[in-house]
């Protein structure tokens, strides 16, 4: 029997892997492929995520400096609007090998991860669930007295608790070109219904294209076109959903959401690594396996963490769908030096915003 069964061992699985294990329970986290793999999301973050890394993680994982972003109404050859900040406001990372650092911190901390063990069944009894894995040693069944679904956009373990899927998911792709670019600026398209596209320099190893938009959306043409108007060829494409809007309830008697499965990321961008990390943080200070009852700890825990943010950014990706015209008067009138955290659109309202507006001046 133990403590927690964790399905899925992305950011949010390992980070709440570890911190479980680290206060001594019992876990194992069970990845239905190899960590890591496939990439299905950008290695574009704030500085943040060094908060939740081990030792030497930055010289292993660090790609490249950005200190803003040039604004497009148009493509890749239409007028910029410049927002930037005079520190380094993100960082450019080895996404896959994020995943892996993490993965191994649960290790350490005595997790027992397992790869290429595909969560076929999940069935939560009043004193226990009951997890059923297939993978190299067979179809084998897990008893624990908890399971944390952190298993992605489109949750077994939510669908098998019965919980409410995310308010929307969105369709993204990426791809890469092997051209090296050390700019310190990412570059953003308005141009994807709904969404947007962007163009991310990862110095040595390349530049990053990615579009997102909603389903019904010929995300392809419009990917296509961003490409050709970059005058580029791009390989190792890869796609997967996006979940935006999480449900009313993340938990059950015996089973919680974490991550993407719970929706836990940025409306307005559709990041969820550093949410999702800092929502498995909550997980593992509030929920006690032994008392089922904490998790309703849990879920006033991260909500009361990130719901402003949550709100403001759903009210942020309404500016994606103005019309043109309207677009461009706000970027130039807004574009320039800002003090905004890029995880947190309440900072638009934080006294280094002000003095960053006033300097303007």
């Amino acid at each position: 029997m133990y403590d927690f069964v964790v399905v899925g061992v992305g950011p949010a699985g390992a980070r709440f892997s570890r911190r479980a294990a680290e206060d001594g329970y019992d876990v194992l986290a069970l990845e239905k492929g190899t960590v890591g793999t496939p990439l299905a999301c950008s290695g574009h973050v704030s500085t943040d995520v060094w908060n939740f890394t081990g030792e030497g993680a930055r010289a292993e994982l660090f790609q490249n400096e950005i200190y803003g972003a040039r604004f497009h109404v148009g493509g890749p050859h239409s007028d910029a609007y410049p927002f930037y900040k005079r520190e380094v406001a993100s960082n450019v990372i080895d996404r896959v090998g994020l995943d892996r650092h993490l993965a191994d911190l649960a290790r350490e901390a005595g997790a027992d991860v397992r790869e290429e063990r595909t969560v076929t069944e999940v069935t939560e009894h009043r004193d226990r669930v009951e997890v059923v894995a297939s993978g190299p040693d067979g179809t084998v069944t897990h008893e624990a007295k908890m399971v944390a679904g952190c298993d992605g956009a489109r949750s077994r373990v939510r669908d098998a608790l019965g919980l409410s899927e995310p308010g929307e998911l969105l369709h993204g792709v990426l791809a890469f070109s092997e051209e090296n670019d050390h700019q310190d600026f990412v570059d953003v398209h308005l141009t994807a219904p709904t969404f947007f596209a962007w163009r991310i320099p990862r110095g040595e190893a390349g530049v990053e294209y990615g579009l997102a938009a909603p389903p019904g959306v010929e995300v392809t043409k419009h990917f296509e076109e961003l490409i050709d108007g970059y005058e580029i060829d791009v390989a190792h494409r890869c796609s997967g959903a996006i979940p935006i809007g999480p449900p009313d309830r993340v938990t059950t008697r015996r089973g919680f959401l974490i991550g993407d499965a719970a929706a836990q990321t940025k409306p307005f961008t559709g990041g969820g690594i550093l949410y999702g990390m800092t929502s498995a943080d909550h997980a593992a200070r509030q929920i006690d396996p032994d008392r089922p009852t904490t998790l309703a700890a849990y879920e006033h825990a991260w909500r009361d963490d990130l719901k402003r943010e949550m709100e403001l950014g759903h009210w942020l990706r309404r500016a994606y769908s103005f019309p043109e015209p309207v677009q461009r008067v706000g970027l130039g009138t807004l574009s320039g030096e800002i003090g905004v955290h890029m995880d947190r659109p309440t900072s638009l309202f934080s006294t280094e915003h002000l003095k960053a507006l006033l300097s303007r001046a």
